[in-house]
């Protein structure tokens, strides 16, 4: 019974080194050939691009991020395409793929093949008594009486279930010696593939990333501003906290800064927790603590360039917080603006004043007495926070549940409960306005901050205490170079 049980040893070995070989190799190789296969957390994402017809430019523009905070980016793109694939990563995708069946398959080979025998080594000391019973028999066929051979007979009934699992055991290692043998076959092929990749001069493999990173930038510089067309499913990425609360990473593009920071409550609140990464922030680890000098009111808060923007207490004062030198920068009143609960959104928690960030710089989104309620918009200068230019858009705030800004355009939905869409869009570029239907799934029923991310192109939502992520699609037509 001990040999098929070493033959599983053997490949369950074989088949770590080319998973191993290939986990190193495979994301350098589809990072060649214009598909990003990202590795993280506990789920592997494939986003790879599309191509319409000839004479059609740069159309979709939908994001994501996976578990590790990386941006994942999916395009509609022109035919014209100086990346073309290499057929090599097709079939490494697909040899993936058969080495995943395979682990699979041996796994279960491997769990079935100890549990039976468990059962075989149960059953030894059974077999070990009908051994002994026959011997005695057989030495002696007088002393087998009626009563004895009843008992032989029991004990003998007691092996008959050993005879399937026997079975069982000689088909699992049939068919370990075939995929031993699959296994070899796939060795041989990635040898093959390893040595035909040997032959690239290092220098040259060096020149083309760089050459492909280029293009990569230039692409995501003509994919900048589009339409807000449609919200992902909800992501949900910790629950923690009371009811209400913001939380946020820096929006300033371009930014390599992964801290997450955290910021519980709408009154009277000064403790900002910051994390070092996405990942720490999802296991609650690795924090430091911010006291901040004067408290908070609302959950319209922004991190903007290192630095805290909210709406100070009990007042219409926007205050900048400097993380890293822990001290006020500057504070400017917002001239005219509601606070105290005078104008808030329709579920209260003094969200007179939201501060947020888009492709296009600092806004604050508030109401004041002239304007009748109705939501202004204002863009900062962030070094100042003076006051740059104001839109009225005649959306009454109350009417609102929660507010973002996009390519500077302001969308609103009409409720923080379940069933909420988003209802309304000004664009500040043409001072116009309109009635949009794009609804979203508001799983925990209680939005209480809802802001857009222009470095990672996706909402930030506190819902009901939980801290939850929707990606975004934008609608943008885009024309080439060579158009």
């Amino acid at each position: 019974m001990s040999i098929p049980m070493l033959k599983i040893g053997a490949v369950l070995s074989t088949m770590a080194m080319v998973t191993n070989w290939m986990s190193q190799t495979l994301p350098s190789l589809v990072g060649l050939n214009g598909t990003t296969i990202t590795r993280g957390g506990t789920s592997e994402r494939i986003v790879s691009a599309l191509y319409p017809s000839p004479e059609e430019g740069w159309q979709i523009y939908s994001s994501a991020q996976d578990a590790d905070g990386k941006c994942i980016c999916t395009v509609v793109a022109p035919a014209q395409n100086m990346c073309n694939r290499d057929p090599r990563s097709r079939q490494l995708r697909q040899l993936m793929e058969k080495v995943q069946n395979i682990s699979q398959s041996m796994e279960v080979l491997d769990l079935r093949t100890y549990r039976d025998l468990q059962y075989v080594r149960n059953t030894e000391s059974l077999m070990k008594v009908v051994d002994g019973k026959l011997k005695v028999a057989s030495d002696n066929p007088r002393s087998l009486n009626p009563k004895g051979f009843q008992e032989l007979k029991d004990k003998v009934s007691q092996l008959l279930p050993l005879l399937p699992v026997l079975d069982q055991y000689k088909m699992d290692a049939k068919m370990i010696l075939h995929l031993r043998e699959e296994v070899r076959n796939l060795s041989l092929v990635l040898m093959a593939i390893q040595e035909e990749m040997g032959a690239y001069d290092y220098e040259e493999l060096r020149q083309r990333v760089l050459l492909l990173e280029t293009r990569l930038h230039s692409c995501m510089q003509k994919l900048g501003c589009g339409k807000l067309t449609g919200v992902s499913n909800p992501i949900t990425v910790r629950a923690s906290g009371s009811r209400f609360g913001s939380w946020m990473t820096d929006t300033m593009i371009p930014s390599s800064d992964n801290r997450v920071w955290s910021m519980d409550g709408y009154y009277k609140g000064r403790r900002v927790l910051e994390y070092r990464t996405m990942n720490d922030f999802m296991k609650g680890q690795n924090f430091v603590q911010h006291l901040l000098p004067h408290p908070w009111a609302g959950t319209g808060h922004v991190v903007y360039n290192g630095s805290l923007y909210y709406n100070k207490y009990q007042s219409n004062i926007i205050i900048k917080y400097h993380f890293r030198s822990r001290s006020v920068l500057v504070q400017r009143s917002l001239s005219g603006a509601g606070y105290n609960n005078t104008f808030p959104y329709s579920w209260g928690g003094s969200s007179d004043i939201d501060l947020m960030a888009d492709e296009n710089g600092l806004w604050a989104v508030y109401t004041t007495i002239p304007n009748a309620g109705n939501i202004v918009i204002s863009r900062l200068e962030p070094m100042s926070l003076e006051v740059l230019q104001t839109w009225d858009t005649g959306f009454p705030k109350r009417s609102a549940g929660e507010s973002f800004m996009i390519c500077g355009t302001l969308y609103v939905t009409n409720s923080h409960l379940a069933g909420a869409k988003i209802y309304f869009a000004y664009y500040t570029n043409t001072s116009s306005y309109e009635y949009t239907d794009i609804p979203f799934h508001n799983q925990y029923s209680h939005i209480s901050m809802m802001d857009y991310n222009p470095r990672e192109r996706v909402l930030y939502t506190w819902n009901n205490g939980h801290q939850v992520l929707y990606n975004v699609t934008l609608f943008q037509v885009i024309k080439t170079s060579g158009d």
